[in-house]
């Protein structure tokens, strides 16, 4: 890219820059906006926290008439179980009983399940560990909420605290093997009951989920075509760096349309939505980890969702709520089939999972997506295959990358010694046409054609390269291969690299030191130094183009360290590029040839472009060159 375009864009910049400051507002005005500002904050603050409340006790209000019952010591056991009786009908018997769990296990998980609400109480992941060393622990019951609600005989019922019979024991699975274990809610008698079918296949993180309605159609409340299956949990930390797991988790969900396109809620604001179309899948979705539920068939609608961030201080990421719609026909046996995934946000044990699951994982929309899908993944994972440390992995494929761009690179940087060649022709150009714009575009257009050099020819390879800078960008983040991986200092390749914590917080920079960002921006100020030196004579545009790398270094100080580390490594390749390139070619031999196009005659077929500028010099009444 020539001097005249890269100016013109910093140019821009400027223009936007001295605008914001002509129509800054006054302190006034400023204290007034901040006044309203915080007003809204504390507004939205006090909303969310209220939100979280709700969602917290929404359970706790559904049971509290029983709890109330049962633990009332002014009854005698009797009185209990006709008071229990009158709230809960034929589910009574099923309101006290002794909490008893049951262990089902296979090679990568341990799912540990309870008679109270007959659920899952905690999924325990075998290979994973906390930022603080301890087990990978999801779907905890002390934090969640996970049950049918219906009506039955007038009376609204809650499953998520009755308490259910198991139907076997526990089991291990390994190798090819599989099995099932169901625990059953009384209805009265024992060929009435609502079934929760738990099984699991040895090697996958896929529990599967079944619940069976038998005899109950004479109880279930007969104008109900569905029951409501209510799942709120709250998000517990799994990483080290809170905030980067905050704006990492939200839910996603499928639609079970032939489409199967996803959506998700904001991964930074609390947002609640009703869905009124079928779904396939909703999921829990952390940093790393997935907790999602796929139906066999579809989720009937409407499905509501809801995600409230946790508080400055509070032990959990978020809490979501998702409320799903199970049809039911009122027939003698119903069944409707489930699975849970529960595991790691890997793309290639999502994708093989089935349903599309891979596509929570946000590894850019467009183009970027595709850079990231069908060439960083294939070769990220052929490298892995090899067992080298990840640090070795980012390096192979910061090297291959920079190959497979060499032929764009080098183009690049042809044109860029062209454009220099032609610097002192330009200079003499804008000298004598100071006054004329329009006569300056023309007569640069004119040498521009006569030397047969283009003066975007420096810009479009780069920009072709984008793509992948910005794929890179993605990937890194939502990596968890690279989770607690060290390298060198790095202790963790998916977060920051601290070296030094701050006993203070830096606006716009953090409370810490990473020092691969740290190199990062110095690599970045080198090449822009080598790339800017004889072509840059603007002090403006110098000053831009040193200040972005600055801006950078606060913005990847809480970036993953595999990505500045990255960004270093394509930097100091792009450096030697630039002195390899500049060793063999020929500056002269450029300027002779250029000299020998300007010399042959140039064609008479103007482009739309040229036309439109000169039909544009006419009517202001300049002459165009010849």
């Amino acid at each position: 890219m020539d001097r005249q375009s890269m100016l013109g864009l910093f140019l821009i910049g400027l223009i936007l820059i001295g605008f914001s400051v002509l129509n800054a507002p006054s302190d006034e005005e400023i204290a007034n906006l901040k006044k309203q500002q915080d007003s809204i904050a504390q507004v939205d603050q006090q909303e969310a926290i209220t939100k979280a409340a709700n969602l917290k006790t929404v359970q706790e209000k559904q049971n509290a008439p029983i709890d109330a019952v049962l633990n009332d010591t002014l009854l005698n056991d009797s009185l209990k179980q006709l008071k229990a009786q009158d709230l809960l009908g034929v589910f009574a018997s099923a309101a006290s009983g002794q909490e008893e769990f049951v262990t089902i296990e296979n090679d990568v998980m341990k799912v540990t399940l309870t008679s109270k609400g007959g659920r899952v109480k905690v999924v325990e992941l075998k290979s994973y560990k906390t930022a603080e060393g301890k087990p990978v622990r999801l779907f905890e019951s002390d934090s969640s909420s996970f049950g049918l609600n219906f009506f039955a005989q007038n009376r609204s019922v809650s499953t998520n605290n009755l308490f259910f019979q198991p139907q076997g024991k526990g089991f291990v699975v390994t190798g090819k093997d599989s099995s099932v274990f169901s625990y059953r809610l009384n209805a009265g008698s024992p060929d009435r009951y609502i079934e929760y079918q738990y099984s699991l296949t040895a090697d996958k993180y896929i529990l599967g989920f079944n619940v069976n309605f038998v005899g109950v159609n004479d109880i279930i409340a007969s104008n109900a075509s569905y029951v409501e299956l209510n799942w709120t949990q709250q998000i517990q930390k799994q990483e080290k760096d809170m905030n980067a797991e905050r704006i990492n988790s939200t839910i996603y969900y499928m639609f079970a349309d032939e489409d199967k396109e996803v959506d998700y809620l904001s991964e930074t604001e609390n947002e609640t939505e009703e869905i009124k179309t079928k779904l396939k899948w909703v999921s829990m979705k952390q940093q790393f980890f997935t907790q999602a539920l796929v139906a066999q068939k579809s989720f009937d609608k409407p499905t509501r969702i809801e995600t409230v961030s946790g508080e400055e201080g509070d032990s959990y990421v978020k809490q979501m709520n998702v409320a799903f719609t199970l049809p039911y026909s009122h027939g003698q046996r119903e069944n409707f089939a489930m699975h849970f995934y529960i595991g790691p946000n890997h793309y290639q044990l999502l994708k093989k999972a089935g349903d599309d699951l891979q596509k929570q994982i946000p590894l850019g929309w467009g183009i970027f997506g595709w850079v990231n899908r069908y060439l960083v993944i294939p070769i990220f994972n052929f490298l892995n295959s090899f067992d080298l440390n990840y640090g070795i992995i980012i390096l192979i494929l910061t090297i291959a990358i920079k190959i497979m761009l060499l032929p764009l690179t080098y183009k690049a940087y042809l044109s860029q010694a062209k454009m220099k060649v032609l610097k002192p022709e330009i200079e003499v150009i804008q000298a004598n046409n100071k006054e004329e714009p329009m006569k300056l575009q023309q007569e640069m257009m004119a040498l521009y054609k006569k030397a047969g050099v283009s003066p975007l020819g420096g810009c479009l390879p780069m920009l072709l390269q984008m793509p992948i800078l910005i794929a890179m960008f993605r990937f890194f983040p939502q990596s968890i291969e690279l989770r607690q991986e060290s390298f060198l200092w790095a202790k963790d390749l998916s977060t920051y690299d601290s070296i030094l914590d701050l006993p203070f917080h830096i606006w716009g920079y953090g409370d810490h030191v990473s020092l691969w960002t740290l190199l990062m921006t110095i690599s970045t100020l080198i090449i822009t130094k080598v790339n800017s030196g004889a072509a840059m004579t603007n002090p403006q545009m110098k000053w831009m183009m040193y200040l972005m790398p600055i801006i950078f270094l606060g913005v990847f100080n809480n970036y993953s360290a595999g990505l500045s580390y990255y960004y270093f490594l394509a930097n100091m390749i792009s450096v030697g590029q630039q002195y390899l390139f500049k060793s063999f070619v020929d500056e002269d031999a450029i300027h002779r040839k250029i000299q020998e196009n300007k010399k042959r005659p140039t064609s008479q077929t103007k482009s739309k472009f040229q036309q439109r500028l000169e039909k544009m010099a006419k009517e202001k009444g300049y002459k165009m060159p010849k």
